[in-house]
């Protein structure tokens, strides 16, 4: 049940007594307190041990996100020490920009960070974003299970480690800081069970009010399915508990408090984000056809102790949105636990929510073992409704993660106190639960992440040699031009804290192509123009196509319109294809320097 007076969620059975009596304990009780967050500390050096190891190492299994994220925390770091505009920012896609609200711009993050960004660079504050943010996440969780949910540690542990490191979370732990970021989230639970807290709906609403703007700045996705299922968990328990229905008028106050006071931190932000330039209207159908296959429910991860890539392949989209993955066992260990424990109101909502969340994950079609079953799912009549045209629906199954380390923890709480009530079978129940755990939990053992060591950053750039290039707001284009296969030019323009202008990039833009046909959808870089798809193909294929007059103009056209002070071809697999290509194209014959080739077009511009 849940105490009105302290918001704690007490598993069915237990007491106000009982849990009085800990008290003195749990203030005794702080070293473990202190081990609990050392071990989380531990479990996530453990996942990213190959980049603490290796330093300039880069995450292996995505290549491209690490780069937008070393940028975005440069852009927080320049917001600080020269007053940038933190919603947009002009140092990629010139002439146009970047709408950074409409994309992962974490600014609750790299604000905090910018220490870190200025004195050791966007490289290190990455790292130490994705490393904290898996440790933070189980430590915030471990105290809210632990005082919240549970009445021991243990149990809360168990939970709390689940949702840090279970196999969906070492997944997005490849270069996605901002979902594997989770402490907000348990926050977020606890204090919306203090709004009923009598005498104090506003402060508590107000401090609810500021854990949303936190959260809608590191991540909106995970702040809509947290809401969701704090719903359905604020619901059950007021069905299931009579008595908690009493304090409802206190609840509802301080939750209109808090909807207020985010609303009016957030409207600014978020009217930039929705209407400001650069703002675009959900994802396109091919990235909102991202869904969980139904094998996927019950198969390991690769960067899981029992995975295996090969047999992963055909159920991920890619090694990042691997978010199912619980592994035979662990279903039907959760299958169990919810009948056991089918009494409690808190286990009725989280079983709703698992299956909500589990059959919005399979997306507008069923898919089984990689192919289409035929079957529709629910997600094909939401998917284009406001708000859910922007998520990814694959990411649902995500959401089920802390759902089965809050049923793990309820369940080992329930078994603890069984020994205590049955002395006698205190041997078979501890063995029993052990064995269990180990067949569940053991092969989901989180390996470390795969690392790559990419080419050094130019000394071209390293140097600040391109700097009389960019003079009179012109801007650097490289070859190939960023997108999201090719991110090396953001890493660049990281290092150089922003200071060096690119020429598109990667990130979220609306579809502006009259051709389109889902006209105003997200992009992954600005709409291609004609010579950066000529170099798109060259990098991809090794293959330059014929070149006539039209292409020359079209590339001049092209190098006015991004105002190019120079173009830069850096290391690549085709660098000689490109470079053959580019020569052609202008008349202008490159010279090799600071380790790249470069072409000085500001005569051809003028």
């Amino acid at each position: 049940m849940t105490t009105p007076e302290s918001g704690r969620i007490e598993p069915s059975g237990v007491s106000n007594a009982e849990v009085g009596k800990g008290g003195a304990g749990w203030r005794e009780g702080w070293r473990w307190d202190v081990a609990a967050v050392l071990s989380f500390a531990l479990g996530a050096f453990w996942v990213t041990a190959r980049l603490w190891l290796r330093p300039g190492s880069a995450l292996r299994d995505n290549r491209s996100d690490q780069p937008q994220f070393e940028w975005m925390m440069a852009h927080g770091a320049r917001v600080l020490t020269e007053f940038a505009y933190p919603f947009a920012s002009d140092r990629m896609n010139v002439p146009d920009g970047v709408n950074l609200m409409a994309n992962t711009s974490v600014l609750s993050i790299s604000l905090p960070l910018a220490p870190v960004t200025v004195g050791l660079g966007p490289q290190w504050s990455f790292l130490i974003f994705l490393t904290l943010g898996l440790a933070a996440t189980g430590a915030s969780w471990y105290f809210f299970l632990s005082r919240l949910v549970t009445r021991s540690r243990g149990p809360a542990w168990l939970g709390a480690a689940f949702c840090a490191f279970a196999p969906a979370m070492v997944s997005h732990a490849n270069a996605h800081p901002n979902i594997v970021a989770q402490f907000v989230v348990p926050l977020l639970a606890w204090r919306t069970l203090r709004l009923a807290e009598p005498g104090r709906w506003l402060r508590n609403g107000l401090l609810l009010g500021l854990l949303v703007v936190w959260q809608a700045f590191l991540n909106l996705e995970i702040l809509l399915m947290a809401a969701i299922a704090l719903g359905v968990v604020v619901v059950s328990l007021a069905v299931g508990r009579p008595e908690l229905r009493q304090r409802w008028r206190t609840f509802l106050a301080g939750l209109g408090v808090a909807a207020a006071f985010a609303a009016v931190l957030l409207a600014y932000p978020l009217y930039v984000q929705l209407f400001g330039p650069g703002s675009y209207h959900g994802l396109s159908r091919l990235i909102r056809g991202y869904r969980t296959d139904l094998a996927a429910f019950v198969a390991w991860s690769r960067e899981s102790l029992a995975g295996d890539a090969r047999t992963v392949g055909p159920l991920a989209r890619n090694p990042t949105e691997e978010n199912a993955f619980f592994g035979w066992p662990l279903v039907v260990l959760t299958v169990a636990l919810f009948g056991w424990l089918w009494r409690s109101a808190l286990v009725r909502g989280l079983a709703v929510l698992t299956l909500l969340f589990a059959v919005l994950s399979l997306g507008r079609e069923v898919q089984l073992n990689g192919r289409n079953t035929g079957v529709p799912g629910p997600w094909a009549a939401l998917e284009n409704l406001p708000l859910l045209h922007s998520v990814v629906p694959t990411r649902w199954s995500l959401a089920i993660t802390p759902i089965i380390g809050v049923l793990l923890a309820l369940g080992t709480e329930r078994v603890r106190r069984l020994v205590r009530e049955h002395p006698a079978a205190r041997r078979p129940l501890r063995f029993a639960t052990v064995t269990v755990l180990a067949m569940a939990l053991l092969p989901l053992l989180p390996t470390p992440l795969p690392a790559y060591r990419p080419d050094p950053v130019p000394a071209f750039v390293t140097s600040g040699a391109w700097r009389p290039y960019v003079a009179g707001g012109r801007s650097v284009v490289t070859l190939p031009l960023p997108d999201n296969t090719y991110t090396e030019p953001l890493r660049w323009s990281s290092r150089t804290r922003l200071e060096m202008p690119l020429a598109r990039g990667y990130f979220l833009y609306p579809d502006t192509r009259p051709w389109s046909a889902e006209p105003n959808t997200a992009l992954f870089t600005a709409p291609y123009r004609r010579t950066s798809n000529f170099f798109g193909h060259v990098a991809r294929t090794g293959e330059i196509p014929p070149i006539a007059a039209r292409d020359r103009a079209t590339a001049l056209t092209d190098l006015r319109y991004w105002r190019t002070g120079v173009v830069v071809l850096g290391p690549h697999p085709h660098a000689d294809q490109l470079r053959t290509a580019m020569t052609a194209l202008t008349g202008i014959t490159p010279t090799f320097t600071g380790g790249v080739w470069l072409w000085d077009v500001r005569p051809l511009i003028d």
